[in-house]
This record gives structure tokens, C-alpha cells and sequence, in this order.
């Protein structure tokens, strides 16, 4: 069963609370590992949040999410609800295998779990559970592991509306490539999967290839003038996640006469390339709601002992010149200080 959590701008605490009496009234089971999760009785329940990487900003706005989550639930439950970042600073799987094992170790009650590659960290997914510790997973997640819930987006869906949304910036037709962020992440391969099966509905559009980078915001940017380099006609870039957009090295290095990209995500330090018309659509993931809607199903899940579904999902928000200002204010109602005013004070 999916459960859609349409975005507006309400706060996070009222699209949670939507959210947990659609849950209550349909009753979806969790995985056997959850039935057999950490009780949590006592005065605290620790929650290990192991993301992809600490430097990557989209996973720092959802530890923020996590922390405002466990606050609440603190003050409205008597418990010390705490958030265990364990996240490494880099991609590598085989060390959050390794973080894994220590949250267990160190006696959290619960694991929240972006993986950077399923096939290594499965096997301590299930260890985990095995020792009865719950995971959920958000962003990207291991499938067939005993983990309770995924809390994310339709992947492919994603790559579909970057490609359908691209080609119509370019009226159809032009060369383009596809910049992936880490080839082994199970969410950036369906998503690269979503935009080349797109593609294949407009004939006039040429993938030259999908090209692969660490997930910083130099190496990003470096890749996408290397690509762009070695492609001199290249019209377009369909990227599947925004980490070169963090950068404004792409502001003077592209002409947006020229160059089109439409791009996963729109946080603060993206705005500026909708303002320029260099990336005239963003696909806005809600990153903050990943630590803020994630915290309070496991508490649910694990705490409260309720039944929630296999799948959390996720929806993107297109964010263009029209809604700049309105997706401005959602983002700093959700904690942003790096917010530009100017775009604070666009009336859409």
C-alpha cells in the first residue's frame, strides 16, 4: 500500500498528522523484523540516523527534520527521544555496514537508513532486525532486507518528469546526457532508468550516455563542465540529482541560452539557477521530511507499537519562477536560514 503525502505549505507537523490517521485507519503490516523490533520501554528511545553522506546538504536538511521530530515527540510522549547522526562523510556502504553494527552495539532502538549500496549493507540490514533492532529506510532503499518501511519517492517516476520536463524545455529535441551521482545507489539507477525509457518518446532527443561522479558539489560541477567539454553540442542535462547546483560554478560556465537542465531537488543554494533560467524547473524533494516523517513513523512503528505500511511515499514538487517565492518560504518554515530574502519576498 503507498500513502501520498501531498505537499503544501503546511508544516511538517501537519502533513505528519494526515499522514498517521490515514495509517491508523488502514492498518498496513510492517515486516517481520519490525514485529520483532527493540521494545521501547523506559524514558529514552534513540533513533541511529545513518544517511550517505555528511556533506552532502540534502541529508543535513533531513537530519534537521529528524531532530525537530524528536523534539516534538519528546515533549508530547515524556520520553527522551534522541537522534544518533552516525552518517559517514563520504558514499561507502561497506562503512555504513560498519555504522550499522555499531548502532546496534551501542544499543539504539531504532535504525533510519539511506543506503549507498543495498548489496552491502543487506546483510547487516538483517542482522540488525535479527538482533531486534528495527530499520526503515528513506531516499534509497534495500529492497528484500527485513527493514519495516521505506519512506521515499517513486524512482523512476522521478527520472520520467525530469526527461518529460527537459524535453519540453527544449522544444523536443537536442543532446543531452544524464548526470548520476553514484552508479551503485539503487534510487539513481531506476532513476536514470526512468529518464532513458522517457526519452524514448521523443525522437528527436539523443542521450549520449549517463555519466557517474562522487556525490560532493565540486566533483558534480566538474563533471557536468567535462562532460559538457567533451559533448561541445550538448543542449541539455538531465540530472537525477542536484549536487552540481550547489555550486554557482555552473552559473558562469554555462550559457542558459545554450544549455537547459532540469535537475532533482531545489534547496537554497539551487534557487539561483531558476532565477538565471539555466534550470528553469526543479523537482524539489521534501529533504527535510525525510528525518522529520521517517522519525515519527518509527516512533509509531516501534514505541507506539502501531502498524505502518511497507511504503511511505514521496511526492516532488516542480518549483519554477512561478512558485519560487512559495517554495522560499516552505524552506525556511522548515529551518533554512541560507534562504536569499529576494526570493523570500517574490509574491508567487
Amino acid at each position: 500500500m503507498l500513502v501520498s503525502f501531498a505537499w503544501s505549505r503546511r508544516s511538517p507537523r501537519s502533513v505528519v498528522a494526515l499522514a498517521a490517521l490515514f495509517l491508523a485507519a488502514c492498518g498496513g503490516g510492517g515486516g517481520e523484523g519490525a514485529k520483532e523490533g527493540a521494545s521501547a520501554s523506559g524514558k529514552a528511545f534513540t533513533i541511529a540516523l545513518i544517511a550517505k553522506s555528511s556533506t552532502n546538504p540534502v541529508f543535513l536538511s533531513g537530519r534537521q527534520g529528524a531532530e525537530a521530530a524528536a523534539a516534538e515527540l519528546s515533549k508530547e510522549h515524556g520520553v527522551t527521544v534522541k537522534i544518533d547522526w552516525l552518517t559517514p562523510p563520504n558514499e561507502d556502504g561497506a562503512v555504513q555496514s560498519q555504522r550499522i553494527a555499531e548502532a546496534v552495539n551501542s544499543g539504539a532502538n531504532a535504525i533510519l537508513l539511506s543506503a549507498s549500496d543495498a548489496g552491502k549493507v543487506r546483510g547487516a540490514v538483517n542482522e540488525a532486525v535479527d538482533r531486534g533492532v528495527p530499520v526503515m529506510t528513506f531516499d534509497s532503499d534495500v529492497p528484500d532486507s527485513k527493514r519495516f518501511s521505506f519512506y521515499g519517492g517513486d524512482d523512476e517516476k522521478m527520472g520520467t518528469q525530469v526527461m518529460d520536463e527537459l524535453a519540453a524545455q527544449m522544444g523536443g529535441k537536442g543532446r543531452i546526457a544524464i548526470i548520476a551521482g553514484n552508479q551503485n545507489a539503487p534510487n539513481l539507477q531506476n532513476r536514470v532508468k526512468g529518464v532513458r525509457e522517457t526519452a524514448k518518446k521523443y525522437p528527436g532527443i539523443t542521450i549520449v550516455d549517463a555519466f557517474y561522479h562522487a556525490e560532493t558539489p565540486q566533483d558534480a560541477a566538474a563533471e557536468v563542465l567535462r562532460v559538457k567539454n567533451a559533448y561541445p553540442d550538448l543542449q541539455g542535462f538531465a540530472m537525477i540529482g542536484g549536487w552540481a547546483l550547489f555550486t554557482r560554478t555552473l552559473l558562469t560556465d554555462l550559457d542558459p541560452q545554450k544549455i537547459k537542465i532540469v535537475s532533482v531537488d531545489a534547496l537554497p543554494a539551487q534557487l539561483a539557477y531558476i532565477e538565471t533560467g539555466l534550470a528553469p524547473v526543479l523537482f524539489a524533494q521534501p529533504t527535510y521530511s525525510w528525518g522529520y516523517v521517517s522519525v515519527k513513523t518509527i516512533f509509531d512503528h516501534v514505541y507506539l507499537k502501531k502498524e505502518v505500511p511497507p511504503k511511505v511515499q514521496m511526492d516532488l514538487v516542480r518549483v519554477s519562477k512561478e512558485n519560487l517565492g512559495t517554495w522560499a518560504r516552505q524552506l525556511k518554515d522548515w529551518g533554512f536560514s541560507d534562504v536569499d530574502p529576494k526570493y523570500l519576498a517574490l509574491p508567487n
